[in-house]
Formats: structure tokens, C-alpha cells, sequence
């Protein structure tokens, strides 16, 4: 059985996918969630896209990495990504990392539907 790393739900056309795992660390685990992610894009057409955040506890470089690259194919689709709910030490890291300045992040669910 595969264990859910996202849970997706639309809310007035726009794609809002909850990360589900509270340490996205693993390699592996992070390779399978970026698959997922981009499938979203590239398979599935899905555009207006929303990050959920708010039970992620920890999140490796590796894992920003596949956000720059889930940024880009969204981009390259004309589409857009913003991301939400983002806990404090994290968005630490998203800012030291400059990310914030590259992702579009707001601080909850209602905020990032308002940027589509």
C-alpha cells in the first residue's frame, strides 16, 4: 500500500494539494512527491496550483529544490503556483534560501486563492 503524500482538492478551478507528511527528508519519499507533483502539471493540465503547508514540520534542501522545478513547469504551462500555510521555521529556511522572493507564499489558504 502507498502511503498518501498529498491530498488534492479543487476549490473554484484552482488545485489545492495539502502535503500530508510532516518530514519530507527522505530521498526517495521526495522523489515520489515531486513525480506527483509534476504529474499534476504535465499529465493532468492542472495550472492554478496551491501548496498547503501546514502539517509539514520539516522540509530538506532537496525538497525546495523539487519546488524550484514544480515552479518552472508551472511556469512553462502559463500557469501558476503559490504556496500557503507554510509553518514559521520553514519559511525561515525560504527566506534565507531567497525562495520567497522566486514562489509567490502567503500566510494561509484564503490569501493564496485571493493571488488566481
Amino acid at each position: 500500500m502507498t502511503k498518501n503524500r498529498i491530498d488534492i482538492e479543487e476549490i473554484s478551478g484552482i488545485t489545492v494539494v495539502k502535503l500530508l507528511e510532516k518530514k519530507i527528508l527522505d530521498e526517495a519519499n521526495i522523489e515520489e512527491l515531486g513525480r506527483e507533483l509534476f504529474a499534476l502539471v504535465e499529465t493532468n493540465g492542472h495550472r492554478k496550483l496551491i501548496l498547503e503547508f501546514s502539517d509539514v514540520e520539516y522540509l530538506s534542501s532537496a525538497a525546495l529544490g523539487k519546488l524550484i522545478t514544480l515552479h518552472k513547469k508551472v511556469g512553462a504551462a502559463k500557469g501558476k503556483l503559490v504556496l500557503c500555510g507554510i509553518p514559521k521555521e520553514i519559511l525561515e529556511v525560504f527566506k534565507i534560501t531567497q525562495l520567497d522572493r522566486i514562489l509567490t507564499i502567503c500566510a494561509d489558504l484564503d490569501g493564496a486563492i485571493a493571488k488566481f
